[in-house]
């Protein structure tokens, strides 16, 4: 089930979430009773699958991860690389592989889709999930410097994480240009994602006299600002360092 995409990736782009999915989620690798995981549209190129392969398998060295797509030319091309742990398979949305995942990534793919798609897209992925399952629907630029997400369990969506590399960018909110379906087009007034992105550029500017110590500690204190002020920003200063902000979905969730 699903379209043929675009295809277009490039080697390393999915590092941010790759590092944020090895980081706060890998305890969902470790207790998986089967160790699957899903690329899901992983495009014309088979690297950001083999990518997450081997930064999973330090994380757990048993586990196995199929790298789906939906256009079987691509899969072919794909097939030489497979190694113990490593699979390719023509397929879509409904996850033609046995088991249960316990992490199903899918970047750069619902954002071709229309957003009257997007529910049920998610619902058929997140009946997939294995317990304790994590589905990732994500959107990045072409090199990865951008990066958004939104991280779905077996009841709905949790969180929406964004990640930006130092320097590439004068406000926070620039950002929106890479939302995830489920939002871009909801980043106007009225909307919960328009003020949040809102409150982030001013927390930003408040934060101006630290950027004299670096933008690492002014985007620190932007995100406790935005703790501080309600917003339910997840994780700590250790994820902040790294140019992150995860925050409940419920604060940017379309109204």
């Amino acid at each position: 089930m699903g379209n043929v995409t675009r295809g277009t990736t490039n080697p390393n782009r999915m590092r941010r979430l790759d590092r944020w999915l090895t980081g706060t989620q890998a305890w969902r690798l470790r207790r998986a009773a089967d160790p699957l995981v899903v690329d899901l549209g992983y495009g014309a190129s088979p690297a950001t699958a083999v990518e997450l392969f081997e930064r999973l398998s330090a994380v757990r060295t048993d586990v196995r991860l199929a790298g789906i797509e939906i256009e079987p030319e691509r899969v072919r091309a794909a097939k030489a690389l497979e190694r113990a742990g490593l699979s390719f398979h023509v397929g879509g949305f409904e996850i033609p592989v046995p088991g249960q995942p316990v992490i199903v990534r899918a970047f750069n793919v619902l954002r071709q889709y229309e957003e009257a798609d997007v529910e049920a897209i998610w619902a058929l992925v997140r009946g997939r999930l294995g317990p304790g399952g994590l589905f990732i629907d994500g959107t990045c630029d072409e090199i990865g410097r951008r990066v958004t997400w939104v991280a779905l369990d077996a009841g709905g969506p949790l969180s929406l994480g964004i990640s930006m590399r130092f320097g590439g960018f004068a406000l926070p909110s620039e950002i929106a240009e890479r939302l995830p379906k489920a939002l871009i087009h909801r980043n106007v007034p009225g909307e919960r994602i328009h003020g949040f992105l809102q409150a982030l550029d001013k927390a930003w500017l408040d934060a101006a006299p630290l950027a004299a110590f670096g933008n690492r500690q002014r985007w620190t204190a932007m995100c406790r600002s935005m703790l501080d002020g309600g917003w339910p920003v997840q994780d700590g200063p250790s994820r902040w360092r790294l140019g992150e902000l995860t925050v409940g979905w419920d604060a940017v969730a379309p109204a």
